[in-house]
Parts: structure tokens; sequence; C-alpha cells
């Protein structure tokens, strides 16, 4: 039987199930916590990943500027690590973001790794605009922000 990966935009039905994968690392503290709220007010920027009819990931493409998006809450269930899914899931992200005309893609995290693979580099967080901090305000983690920022440019 061969695996049938799919990778399309979330569902209302599927919010509890989005919740679930990001919170199992946000009490790890390898990514921040979401609440059924912000999952509601945000659907529209997530996107899930499928495995023979199963999502087993998620990660949500937030349009911030004229020029600027983020990837946030990207996920991957662990039994489904290291097999290319969460591969997968960025660079359909990244593809979404050139089709917008977006110019530069921002993310931050704790795994910069992994974010390097796909062109992005590290930056001080103090060149990413303002507006993105209003999030900030309501994490455990603010005013001590440790995840690292980094950018990607899709055109030039």
């Amino acid at each position: 039987m061969s695996e049938k990966i799919i990778i399309r935009k979330a569902k209302m039905k599927e919010v509890n199930l989005i919740r679930k994968i990001v919170n199992q690392f946000a009490i790890e503290g390898k990514m921040l916590p979401l609440s059924l709220n912000q999952i509601y007010e945000r659907l529209r920027d997530f996107s899930v990943i499928e495995k023979n009819g199963k999502i087993i990931g998620c990660a949500a493409l937030k349009i911030i500027w004229k020029d600027l998006a983020e990837i946030r809450s990207m996920a991957i269930k662990k039994t489904f690590h290291k097999k290319g899914y969460g591969r997968k899931l960025i660079e359909t992200l990244l593809k979404e973001a050139e089709e917008l005309d977006i110019d530069k893609v921002f993310v931050l995290t704790y795994t910069p790794e992994f974010f390097e693979k796909f062109g992005f580099e590290k930056i001080p967080k103090s060149k990413l605009p303002h507006k993105i901090w209003i999030d900030c305000i309501n994490c455990p983690k603010f005013p001590r922000c440790d995840e690292i920022a980094m950018m990607k440019t899709i055109k030039k």
C-alpha cells in the first residue's frame, strides 16, 4: 500500500487536533502554546499535512505586512519526525508565500538547524517589525524571549 500525503488548508473540525499537536510541544517548552480561541482566529493561516487520511502535522503562514509573512506553530507528531513531512509542509508554505508575492518569510524558532535547510538565516530580533511583538505580550517568556529569529528572502 502506498502512502497518500496531502497538504491542505485546515478545516474547522480540526481545531482541537491542531491544538493537541502544537501544545504537546509547548508542554516540553519547544514552542508556544495555542488556545482554542487563537486557533479559531487564525484558522485560515493554518495548513495541515495528512498521511493516509490522518492529520500528522500543521503550520501557519501569517501575513504580517505587504512584503512579509511569518511561519508559525509548525509541528509534526513525534512518531512522524525525521521522515520528510516537516520539509514538505515548509516547502508548501514557502510556495504559498511566493504565490502571494511576499518577499520575505521569517520564523521564531528553537530549532534553527531545521530552518537553515530551507535557506533561512539567523537575524537579530530587532530587524523584525514591532507589529509582530503584539502576540508576545501574552507569552510566559515575555520580555525574555529565547527564540531565534530567522529570515528567508523569497524575491529579490
